[in-house]
């Protein structure tokens, strides 16, 4: 009944963004086939045959189509008027020039993907001479077809970029605030208005502003709120040195954080995954516009572990009282407890629609209640981090008042950004990326508030439905085992499970 019930709900669901399917923008600075190939190659691409390695190649050569495809996309877009704000032309135009520096394009260094495949080819147990030949395919592959199909999205963008405006929301589609509604309903999954997720997002800056107050006071500081986010944002001892040495840190900061997570899950999760959590920085090729952290899920065989992505391009964008919070989000017992715990789900346990897909209320709803979790976990003993785990829910509850904010209400990307400095301790570099990334991607970012309240909610409601019999364990395994779900499929699967041990 539940997969029935979700396969009905997911069909409606798609249906109501259909109609705007090409107001969204093809190539834009987080999204688009100029990121998705060489992302693909070189972290999903496995090279463990001699065949796997000629597949590679043979993705190499069909870039050019693909790209062509996008290019000619883009364009039938435009005549409907749809065309990113002129900012984001640069960036694309800087990632896209970067996949073809190095060598076998110029001279130099060889280019990441050119070093991928080397890298992967000189694995095999092959005879070097039959490498030798694979590595030149590769070489005229990229030379021949990767290289043109680049130049010619970037001639496309330098000539559309002419052409583009500087208004920032998408109010300013003819079907724009139709879209927009549509949007947000798609990604809380729930019929909240624009102006409700104003309202919800005020309210919760406010909580999360008192709950700072008590921390400012805690530690001492004399002044104001904003005088303390000034304090936190500016001081140099809140980061890590942007060396090799500080990026390591940070790594190894994570790596801390993941084995005292590790220790406690036992007592909170009845059922715990098998497969790994890997941590590494985001590629060079990629790093200087990518976000600040993400994850990528293990396939169903476990070949891959989940693999948690942190950006170390900048190091003042990524506060070190932020580290453990970052991780608890993407890694465990965030993302990868939720992503692999599904993926290891047993062949048939559940259908493969809900095996694959989510909903981002959910997921990200996860996410956002999982920093929390690791309070009661033992995480955020220096009162600072703590700071750091309110600063990253801050940031989810403006999102909340800034997307509506740029998408409804019409605010420009400079009002937006001056709301952030005025009420956070974000980093300004990754102010400007946070609010670059709700223009292109408007509604996702609403998401995650949203769901994280109505976990919580329904925590809140079993503990006092079910007193002395609650346990976290099969809460916990009720919300994940099932697959994704809209909130409110969740919420009645809970009472379902709260009826259960009543009973029992």
């Amino acid at each position: 009944q539940l997969s029935y019930d979700l396969l009905q709900y997911r069909n409606q669901r798609s249906a109501s963004i259909f109609p705007y399917r090409r107001y969204q923008y093809v190539f834009d600075q987080m999204n688009g086939a100029q990121a998705d190939i060489p992302a693909f190659l070189i972290n999903i691409h496995k090279v463990e045959t001699e065949q796997d390695a000629r597949d590679y190649i043979s993705r190499i050569r069909a870039t050019a189509a693909y790209l062509d495809g996008a290019i000619a996309e883009s364009k039938e877009r435009e005549k409907l008027g749809v065309l990113p704000p002129k900012w984001v032309f640069p960036q694309v135009i800087e990632q896209s020039q970067n996949l073809i520096k190095g060598a076998p394009f110029t001279t130099g260094a060889d280019n990441d993907l050119f070093a991928d495949f080397k890298a992967k080819v000189g694995k095999l147990g092959i005879p070097a001479e039959r490498k030798t030949a694979l590595i030149a395919e590769a070489h005229d592959a990229l030379v021949q077809d990767m290289a043109p199909a680049y130049r010619r999205v970037i001639a496309t963008l330098q000539d559309q970029q002419a052409r583009a405006g500087t208004d920032d929301g998408i109010w300013l589609f003819s079907n724009g605030a139709e879209m927009y509604r549509a949007l947000l309903g798609f990604y809380t999954t729930t019929d909240y208005t624009p102006d409700q997720i104003h309202e919800l997002g005020l309210a919760q800056v406010a909580r999360i502003h008192a709950e700072m107050e008590a921390i400012k006071r805690q530690v001492g500081f004399q002044g104001t709120l904003q005088q303390f986010f000034a304090h936190v944002r500016d001081g140099e001892q809140f980061y890590y040195p942007n060396s090799t040495a500080g990026k390591q840190t940070y790594l190894d900061e994570s790596k801390k954080a993941q084995a005292a997570v590790r220790a406690k899950l036992p007592s909170y999760f009845g059922v715990l995954p098998k497969t790994e959590l890997l941590i590494k920085p985001v590629e060079p090729f990629r790093e200087k516009s990518a976000g600040k952290a993400f994850y990528n899920d293990p396939p169903p065989d476990g070949s891959r572990p989940g693999i948690y992505y942190v950006n170390l391009y900048n190091m003042k964008d990524m506060p070190a009282v932020e580290v453990e919070a970052l991780f608890c989000h993407e890694g465990i017992p965030g993302h990868h407890l939720q992503g692999a715990l599904l993926s290891e789900l047993p062949e048939g346990a559940v259908p493969p629609f809900r095996q694959f897909s989510g909903y981002t209320a959910t997921d990200e709803g996860w996410g956002l209640y999982a920093e929390k979790l690791c309070k009661e976990m033992g995480l955020y003993q220096d009162p600072y981090r703590d700071f750091g785990r309110l600063q990253l829910e801050l940031h989810r509850a403006i999102r909340l008042v800034v997307d509506s904010g740029i998408h409804h209400k019409r605010w420009s990307r400079e009002q937006a950004i001056k709301y952030v400095e005025d009420n956070s301790a974000d980093a300004k570099g990754g102010i400007v990326k946070a609010i670059e990334r709700y223009i292109v991607y408007p509604g996702q970012a609403t998401a995650y508030m949203v769901g994280k309240l109505k976990i919580e909610e329904l925590r809140a409601k079993a503990k006092q439905q079910l007193g002395a019999k609650y346990d976290d364990r099969g809460f916990h395994d009720t919300v994940l085992l099932a697959g994704s779900m809209p909130l409110s499929m969740l919420e009645k699967r809970v009472d379902e499970w709260v009826a259960r041990v009543k009973a029992s």
